[in-house]
């Protein structure tokens, strides 16, 4: 038995197809279209998976940099002795802030990555649209 070709994982596909010459389709044509379907999927996963990977990144790096800035406090408030002052407090609140801002960061990026992968599924569709169109038109 014959080993699959990885570079086109259609061609066993194609050729069995093309054993049942069905009037009207033009089976190479069809079998393209799939491949480039695949193509587009493949496509969007590796933007959603760069993605993902890149809001982690950022994730794990505002993390340690909240979480330092917070034992950088907390060591004032022990070194110190004393009770928390207005500016102890106006330090805490500033770090919020800073991760609030930090987490519309991560929103706005896991938006953009969506969006990418949402316009390479999107151009696919509107692809096959035209393929399909120019496939079932009557051949003269």
């Amino acid at each position: 038995m014959e080993r699959p070709d990885a570079a086109n994982p259609f061609g066993d596909f194609t050729k069995m197809l093309e054993q049942f010459k069905l009037p009207g389709f033009d089976v190479p044509a069809i079998m393209e279209a799939r491949r480039k379907d695949v193509e587009a999927l493949v496509t969007a996963n590796q933007a959603a998976m760069q993605g993902m990977q890149s809001l982690a990144q950022k994730q794990a790096e505002m993390l340690r940099s909240t979480l330092s800035e917070l034992q950088a406090l907390a060591t004032q408030f022990s070194t110190g002795g004393a009770a928390p002052s207005a500016q102890t407090a106006e330090l805490v609140q500033q770090t919020l802030h800073k991760a609030l801002a930090d987490m519309q960061q991560l929103a706005q990026a896991a938006y953009q990555s969506q969006a990418e992968s949402y316009a390479v599924i999107a151009k696919r569709v509107e692809e096959n649209v035209q393929e399909l169109k120019t496939i079932l038109q009557p051949k003269k």
